[in-house]
């Protein structure tokens, strides 16, 4: 992460109630600074890549790079014009979009993740949290893409502490099992989840990558973590 970049992240974030956490006050601005971040950062690599790397399998079952970045962009899509209500982001729903972009050469799906990337933050902000899950899902793809070009850090970046705050914030509201987490590359333990009475929280000790691999329901194999209070597939956010 760049110096300029982890500096503007802590100062709009510390010295308020519940930043430690980034669950207690959601930041609007946040969703969509992610993707700005992401956008920036993954775009110059998917238009330096030959066509033929756009066919190469992800950790999403059964779909490609290409498959991803098309879901991707729909998704974004479907955001930035409103048609985000029931059914929307389906199993369903994100086949279809897929089928339809089949098609496409890979510059026009490029250009519409640009789009949406660029696009969907303020509409995402003013739609008060539902919507803020679907920013973190676009990162947690642009990981799956990176992991499958071979990448080193797919899971990290720039945008990883607004990831963090971002997944903070939609564990809580989603109610997820609270979880204390002590990352090897951060300052200040992130607390994730919604607490449950006076049971205590479950405990993580790894670095913040690893994290995020578990929450996305991503592999892990190699990875040196620990886990107490809690199963992997009960951190489990995207299915």
């Amino acid at each position: 992460m760049t110096a300029d970049v982890s500096d503007e992240l802590n100062a709009r974030h510390s010295g308020r109630p519940g930043a430690a956490n980034g669950a207690e006050n959601r930041d609007p601005e946040l969703p969509g600074e992610l993707l700005r971040l992401e956008r920036d950062a993954l775009l110059p690599l998917l238009r330096s890549r030959d066509a033929a790397d756009f066919a190469t399998y992800t950790a999403c079952p059964g779909w490609t790079v290409r498959h991803v970045l098309a879901h991707c962009a729909a998704a974004l899509l479907r955001v930035v014009e409103g048609r985000t209500g029931d059914g929307a982001f389906t199993p369903e729903a994100n086949e279809r979009d897929v089928a339809e972009r089949a098609d496409w050469p890979i510059e026009r799906v490029l250009d519409e993740l640009e789009r949406g990337m660029t696009d969907a933050g303020p509409v995402i902000a003013a739609a008060g949290g539902p919507l803020d899950r679907v920013a973190l899902g676009e990162w947690v793809h642009a990981g799956d893409v990176r992991d499958a070009f071979g990448e080193p850090g797919a899971y990290a970046g720039d945008g990883l502490p607004a990831a963090l705050l971002l997944l903070a914030g939609v564990t809580r509201a989603r109610e997820h099992p609270a979880l204390h987490a002590d990352l090897d590359d951060q300052d200040e333990p992130l607390l994730l989840g919604a607490p449950a009475g006076d049971a205590p929280p479950a405990r993580y000790i790894g670095d913040a990558p690893t994290l995020v691999r578990l929450y996305a329901g991503r592999p892990v194999v190699g990875a040196r973590y620990e886990l107490a209070g809690a199963r992997e597939g009960e951190l489990r956010l995207f299915r």
